[in-house]
Order: structure tokens, then C-alpha cells, then sequence
């Protein structure tokens, strides 16, 4: 309930810790090998995320260099390219990466399209002052529209950020579905349902108060230890202040437990609702939005990603963590969170009868 936890954070917290990866291997098939395919390969390993490895002689060993993991992508510059540029013919230059590996090969896609794109403006820059034309003038016509991009609430598109917010209250969801399927569902296996009910005298809301209320306490402190973390020591980006932070994470532990009671409830076999609460939280990284937005989904899985804690309280942090709007503006997940609290209230009944009547099969 808390090394677990933890350990978790301080894993994909050091794992993402730069961010962004930086200094990928990218090989290069330069065919023409002139002083300015050197520039271009120069600037190129200039990025961030580029780190120009080894030079291959041809592009059947570059993509076999890249089949091994050796490489993330190449670019190839196939022979009389500088000519081409110099008489105006359009050459064509190629670069392969390897999208199987998600975040290494979009980010590179991204450098070395730039680069290609940057290498045209430059080339047809010294073209048209060579025509006599100056460089304002020249600029205009390369680029008569200027992009300003400004990313918003993660300006410095850091990963960390991007997936650390949403994956570890994912972790510890799954941890309280599990731990509080687990402490309910020993009685029954255990066949102490009866003892139990008779410590609370008889009533199943004082027993899952009394038994669940320490984890209460304690999973909360644990997420209070993460906001602390993220916001505090990392400098996440937080721009709604601690009362909302803490407000979500203490719905989010309630509405988690509160639906391991329901598992068990519905299935009253330890195995089966053990399994059933880690499915159902690992299926929530996929369904809550955060990876593929839930707009584009089928319909029908835009309702069902409604059954979900993570995807509420995903929604109060974009809203408020990330974005800082009033507490107004995110009721909507309050109230689903809070809809997942009373969520036991409707079979406690059944776990009742299920406490004093059920015959445990293993």
C-alpha cells in the first residue's frame, strides 16, 4: 500500500527525467558528399534529439543497421543532389525511421523533416539573392506566411508531464482496486463474513467503514506524497493550487475503493474479482483519454469510458492542474467521482447475504 506505490513514482519519475529523449542514433547514406550536403548533415545533428552515429556507403547497410537497433532512422542523399540544387532541378532526399518505436521515431520524423524543409529555404535563399534579389524580399517569397507556435500548458512538450499525471494515479488505482477486493474478499474465502458483520453489529455500512477507513488514510497520504512530488519537487506544471489537487486525489482514492466494493459485490469469488479490478484498471490507460482522445473513439466506447475512475478524474486535471480553470468549469468529474462513492450503496444488501449465506468455491 505505500512501497509499492512509491516505488513506482520514483521508477517512471527517473525514467522520463530528461523530458525528452535527446541524441538518438541516426545514420546517414551521403552519396554525393559535397561541402553542402555536410552543411546539411552539420545542422542536422545540431537537434536536440539527433545524434548523427555513422556514415553507411549504402542504404542496404543503413537499413540493416536499423532492423539490428543499431540506428532509429537514416537519411539518404542519393548522388549529383548538390547539382540538382545549384541548376534548379529539385533534387529529392529520403529518410526512413523506424515507427515501430513510437516517441523516437515520431520525434525524429519531426528533425529531419524540419531539416529538409530548412535545407530548401536556404538553398533557394542564396538561389534568389544570387538573382539580385535581397534578403527581406527573398524571405517573403520563400515563406510568405510566418508560423508562431506556442504549445500550450506543456510548452516544453516534456513526456514526463505528459504521461506521469495520468499513469501513476492509474498505478495506484489499480493498487486500491486490488487491495480492497482483497481485504473484503479474504472474509469470504476465509469464512469470517459473520464474525465481521457481528464487531460492526450487524450493519455492512459501519463494517466497510471501519475496515476500509485506515486504507483511506493511508492511500491518500500516498497520494498527497505524489502531488507533493510532481508539483512540488519536479515543478510539474500546476495552475489550479493545492485544494483542487487534493480534493481530486481524495475523491479519486474514495471512488477507487468504492468500486472494488462493488467487484466484490457482484463477484464474490476472491480470484475473479481480483482479476476483474486488475482488468479493469489496466483497460483505463487506454480508454481515459489521455493517450487517444475519447472524442474520436467509437460512440460506444465513448459511453463506456464513462465507467471508468481514471477518465473523471483525468478530466479534472487537464481542466484544472493543467489548464487553471475554476472548480466551476470541472463539476461534471467531481460529480462522477463522487456518482462512484455511492456506487456500493446499491449492493450492500448483497454483500450482506453474501457475508452470512455464501459458500466459498476456490
Amino acid at each position: 500500500m505505500v512501497a509499492a506505490p512509491l516505488l513506482c513514482c520514483l521508477f517512471f519519475t527517473t525514467l522520463m527525467y530528461e523530458g525528452l529523449p535527446k541524441d538518438m542514433p541516426v545514420g546517414v547514406v551521403d552519396e554525393d558528399n559535397t561541402s553542402t550536403t555536410r552543411e546539411i548533415l552539420r545542422n542536422m545533428d545540431a537537434f536536440s534529439q539527433v545524434h548523427l552515429t555513422e556514415d553507411y556507403a549504402s542504404v542496404s547497410e543503413a537499413r540493416r543497421a536499423m532492423q539490428q537497433g543499431k540506428i532509429y532512422a537514416f537519411y539518404y542523399i542519393p548522388e549529383g543532389t548538390t547539382e540538382k540544387i545549384l541548376s534548379s532541378r529539385q533534387p529529392t532526399v529520403s529518410f526512413y525511421t523506424n515507427n515501430s518505436l513510437l516517441i523516437a521515431g515520431s520525434l525524429i520524423y519531426r528533425d529531419l523533416r524540419t531539416m529538409s524543409v530548412l535545407a530548401n529555404a536556404s538553398v533557394g535563399l542564396q538561389t534568389l539573392q544570387a538573382k539580385g534579389m535581397d534578403e527581406r524580399t527573398a524571405m517573403a517569397f520563400l515563406q510568405p506566411i510566418v508560423i508562431d507556435t506556442h504549445a500550450l500548458s506543456n510548452p516544453w512538450l516534456n513526456y514526463s508531464v505528459y504521461l506521469n499525471n495520468t499513469i501513476l494515479p492509474g498505478i495506484l488505482m489499480i493498487m486500491i482496486f486490488m487491495v480492497t477486493v482483497f481485504a473484503i474478499g479474504s472474509e469470504i474465502k476465509e469464512g469470517t463474513g459473520k464474525e465481521w458483520l457481528a464487531m460492526a453489529d450487524n450493519r455492512m455500512w459501519n463494517a466497510l467503514v471501519g475496515k476500509l477507513l485506515p486504507h483511506t488514510v493511508i492511500f491518500f497520504s500516498v497520494a498527497a506524497a505524489y502531488d507533493a512530488y510532481l508539483y512540488g519537487i519536479l515543478g510539474f506544471p500546476c495552475h489550479s493550487g493545492i485544494g483542487p489537487l487534493l480534493c481530486a486525489a481524495f475523491l479519486m482514492v474514495l471512488a477507487s475503493q468504492a468500486f472494488g466494493v462493488f467487484l466484490i459485490s457482484v463477484l464474490p469469488t476472491l480470484r475473479l474479482a481480483l482479476s476483474a479490478s486488475s482488468l479493469w484498471g489496466v483497460v483505463s490507460f487506454s480508454i481515459s483519454g489521455f493517450s487517444f482522445p475519447v472524442m474520436a473513439m467509437h460512440p460506444a466506447l465513448q459511453v463506456l469510458s464513462n465507467l471508468f475512475p481514471l477518465r473523471h478524474y483525468f478530466l479534472i486535471y487537464v481542466s484544472q492542474t493543467l489548464n487553471g480553470y475554476p472548480m466551476v468549469y470541472a463539476w461534471k468529474p467531481y460529480l462522477a467521482l463522487l456518482l462512484f462513492v455511492l456506487l456500493p450503496l446499491l449492493l450492500l444488501k448483497r454483500l450482506r447475504t453474501v457475508m452470512l449465506n455464501y459458500d466459498y468455491i476456490p
